[in-house]
């Protein structure tokens, strides 16, 4: 049996292939695209905010972020740790060396062991991190419902949205649409992922009284907390703008300089002829 050629195919079922292709690819994509289209989705994206410090250099209000502080000492701490966060972090940002000392006296710290080999409890020094509300994930899942609230020390850094999110997620609590089923213990919120979340409203008007005396509104209450937790996320916020606005200050001088010694080392260099002569060789 003689072996087959290769096949060869015409210029019309060239073009047959080429649109069979085609149309595959395009069918494809539209069917796809309407099928996102028509998925019904519960989470809305939390809407852009312009913050103090959303600049490029811009930093953070300290004032806000002592009053955030003081909404997490007494709204969040009862459920959310901040295990990343020592108290030595306060000093020369929100409160003086003699307030973050204070601050960590009033925890107890389990320390040891001692000389007898037992564990002990101390009032905590500033180089304690935050203490956190439950001893293990056990406990804290037991005191809510099977739910282990997240530590909070990276959460603005953790969820898409940053404090965009956790803004609108503590004032978008509101009564389920039609036809959404909550079980027991469950809260509605259109921002967090499904819709349904085990942690009822954390905050509302007047929940605590700011030291300074600004008036503690629900969202002025969100505002500082969601700039506390900005803090809390990248202590070295505005170091690192102040060493990028000294970095782009050193550069803009170094390249002003380095064009002009540029211009004058290579100036003689590039204004060269240079003239190349065949060399004739005898045969």
């Amino acid at each position: 049996m003689a072996p087959l050629g290769p096949l060869v195919l015409t210029a019309g079922k060239k073009a047959a292939l080429a649109g069979i292709g085609l149309f595959t690819g395009v069918g494809g994509a539209v069917a796809f695209k309407l099928d996102q289209e028509v998925k019904a989705d519960m989470t809305l994206h939390a809407p852009h905010l312009h913050w103090s410090h959303s600049g490029m250099f811009d930093s953070l209000d300290h004032a806000s972020v002592r009053r955030g502080y003081q909404v997490y000492k007494q709204v969040c701490a009862a459920c959310h740790s901040l295990r990343f966060l020592a108290y030595r972090n306060l000093v020369g940002v929100t409160h003086t060396e003699a307030e973050a000392k204070e601050l960590a006296e009033e925890a107890q710290v389990e320390d040891g062991p001692n000389e007898a080999g037992d564990m002990f409890m101390r009032p905590g020094k500033l180089s304690d991190y935050f203490p956190s509300p439950f001893p293990n994930d056990a406990a804290a899942a037991a005191a809510n419902n099977g739910a282990i609230p997240p530590d909070l020390s990276f959460i603005t850094l953790a969820r898409h949205g940053g404090e965009d999110y956790i803004y609108h997620l503590l004032n978008g609590y509101c009564d389920p649409p039609a036809g959404i089923d909550l079980r027991d213990g469950q809260h509605f919120n259109p921002y967090y992922p499904g819709g349904a979340i085990g942690m009822g409203p954390p905050i509302y008007n007047e929940i605590v009284e700011f030291e300074d005396g600004t008036p503690a509104t629900q969202s002025q209450v969100a505002k500082d907390v969601c700039t506390f937790l900005t803090w809390a996320a990248s202590p070295e916020h505005d170091a690192r703008k102040k060493m990028a606005i000294k970095s782009v200050m050193i550069f803009a001088m170094l390249m002003g300089s380095s064009y002009y010694l540029k211009k004058h080392k290579w100036s003689v260099i590039k204004s060269r002829k240079i003239i190349y002569t065949p060399r004739v060789t005898s045969s």
